[in-house]
C-alpha cells in the first residue's frame, strides 16, 4: 500500500438510471433534447392522502424490467437503482480485472431504504411483528447500496457510505479520490442513490414548503433561476462512476472520459435547512476545489450548479459563485440540469458529476428548460435555449452539491489528457 497524493484520478466508466432514462446515454440524450422527467404520482396516493403535491420526477425505467425477482425482493429500491447503475458503469469501464483487495466502493445516499422502513412499519402495525420481512434491516440501512455493490463486484478494499443529505453522492466521489491516493485501492466504484417515492417524504417536504406545487403543469415546475420558481421537484435514481488512477487506466488501455481532479468541502454552521444567505460556505468549497486541483478561477469554463429551483437557495448559490470567482464568473457557462431531472436528493451530486463528466468529455453543456424570466438577482451566464459548446484544449469544470445540515461539496472535473 503505497500512497500517491499526486495521482491523477480518472473516470473510466459511467452508469445511471434516472427520471430521464434507464441508462447514462439515454439520460444524456434526454438532457440535450430538453425533456422533463416530471410526471404524475400514483393515483392511489393522491386519493388516500390528499397530498398537496401531485407529481415528481420518478424513475423512467422500472427496476423489475432489468433485475431478477429475487434481486427486487431482497433490495430496497435505492439499492436496486445503485445496482443497475453500477453494472452499467462497470461494463462501460470494460469490467476491469482487479484484485478484490484492491477494489473499493464509496457510495452516498440521503435517506437510504426509507420505503422499506415505512412499508414494513405499516406491515407490523396492521399484521403484527411476525409478518415483518426478515430482510427489513439490511434493506433499510443507509449502507445497503454500498454493501450490495461490494458483493456484486467482490470489492474487499472497503465499502463506504457517505450520508450528507443532497451532497452525499458528490462527497462519495471525493472519498473515492482519497481511497485511491492513499494506496488502499486501485479502482473505486463511486456514486449515489435515492428512492424517496413514498407519501411521507412528500408530506414532510411539502410541510416545509420546499416542493413546487405547480400541479397543473409538472414538466414546467422545476425552473431554477426563473422568477416564477416555487420549490424543487422530487426526483429519484442513481448514478455511478468507475474511478482509477490515470496510470492504472492507461496500463490496461481503457478509455478515459475525464479527470476527477479534486474535491472542496465545507459546512455552513448556519441553519439545519436554510443555506447561509451570502453563500460563504459554498464559496469556500468551490475555492478549495479549484485550489486543490492546482487551477485558478480563470481555468474554470463551466459549472453544473446545485440550482434546485428554490427561491432562497438559487440566489445563495449564485451569490457564492460570484463571491468565489468575481469577474472570472462571467466566462463560466452555468448549467441547471435539475430543471429536467428534478432533485435526486442524495443521488443528485453523483448524477450531476456524471453529467459534468459528459459535458467535459463531449464539450457540450445541456441547456436548462423552464427559465422564461431570469431572476435579475442571478448574475451568472446561465445556459438556456440551446446547448453550449465548450472550448477546445485542456478545460475544467465544477460540480456543486449542497445539502440540509449545511453540507457544501464542489468537485473539479478536467478534460482527459
Amino acid at each position: 500500500m503505497t500512497p500517491n497524493r499526486d495521482a491523477r484520478i480518472v473516470v473510466t466508466g459511467i452508469g445511471a438510471t434516472t427520471p430521464l432514462g434507464g441508462t447514462a446515454p439515454e439520460t444524456w440524450d434526454a438532457l440535450l433534447a430538453g425533456r422533463s422527467g416530471a410526471r404524475a404520482l400514483p393515483a392511489e396516493w393522491l386519493e388516500q392522502f390528499e397530498l398537496p403535491v401531485t407529481f415528481a420526477a420518478s424513475i423512467a425505467q422500472d427496476p423489475a424490467e432489468v433485475l431478477t425477482k429475487v434481486e427486487t425482493r431482497r433490495m430496497d429500491r435505492s439499492a436496486q437503482y445503485a445496482l443497475i447503475a453500477g453494472r452499467e458503469a462497470w461494463a462501460d469501464a470494460g469490467s476491469p480485472e482487479v484484485e478484490p483487495e484492491r477494489l473499493a466502493v464509496a457510495f452516498g445516499t440521503g435517506i437510504g431504504g426509507v420505503t422499506t422502513l415505512l412499508d414494513q412499519w405499516d406491515v407490523m402495525r396492521e399484521k403484527g411483528p411476525r409478518r415483518v420481512y426478515p430482510l427489513t434491516v439490511p434493506m433499510l440501512m443507509p449502507n445497503t447500496s454500498a454493501g450490495n455493490l461490494s458483493l456484486e463486484f467482490g470489492a474487499r478494499a472497503g465499502a463506504h457510505t457517505t450520508v450528507s443529505a443532497c451532497a452525499s453522492g458528490a462527497e462519495a466521489m471525493g472519498l473515492a479520490i482519497d481511497i485511491i491516493r492513499s494506496g488502499r485501492a486501485d479502482v473505486v466504484i463511486a456514486g449515489g442513490t435515492e428512492a424517496p417515492m413514498h407519501p411521507l417524504p412528500f408530506a414532510g417536504f411539502a410541510a416545509m414548503k420546499a416542493l413546487s406545487t405547480r400541479n397543473d403543469d409538472p414538466q414546467a415546475a422545476s425552473r431554477p433561476y426563473d422568477t416564477g420558481r416555487d420549490g424543487f421537484v422530487m426526483g429519484e435514481g442513481a448514478a455511478v462512476v468507475v474511478l482509477e488512477s490515470e496510470e492504472h487506466a492507461k496500463a490496461r488501455g481503457t478509455r478515459i472520459y475525464a479527470e476527477l481532479a479534486s474535491i472542496g468541502m465545507s459546512a455552513d454552521a448556519h441553519h439545519i435547512t436554510a443555506p447561509e444567505p451570502e453563500g460563504a460556505g459554498a464559496k469556500r468549497a468551490m475555492r478549495q476545489a479549484v485550489d486543490a486541483a492546482g487551477l485558478t478561477p480563470a481555468d474554470i469554463c463551466h459549472i453544473n450548479a446545485h440550482a434546485t429551483s428554490t427561491p432562497v437557495g438559487d440566489v445563495a448559490e449564485a451569490n457564492a459563485i460570484r463571491a468565489a470567482f468575481g469577474a472570472d464568473a462571467d466566462h463560466m457557462a452555468v448549467a441547471a440540469t435539475k430543471s429536467m431531472t428534478g432533485h435526486l436528493l442524495g443521488a443528485a451530486g453523483a448524477l450531476e458529476a456524471v453529467i459534468t463528466v459528459l459535458s467535459v468529455h463531449h464539450r457540450l453543456v445541456p441547456a436548462a428548460i423552464n427559465i422564461d424570466d431570469l431572476d435579475p438577482a442571478i448574475d451568472l451566464d446561465v445556459v438556456r435555449s440551446e446547448a453550449r459548446t465548450l472550448p477546445e484544449g485542456d478545460i475544467a469544470a465544477l460540480n456543486n452539491s449542497f445539502g440540509f445540515g449545511g453540507h457544501n461539496v464542489a468537485l473539479t472535473i478536467r478534460s482527459a489528457s
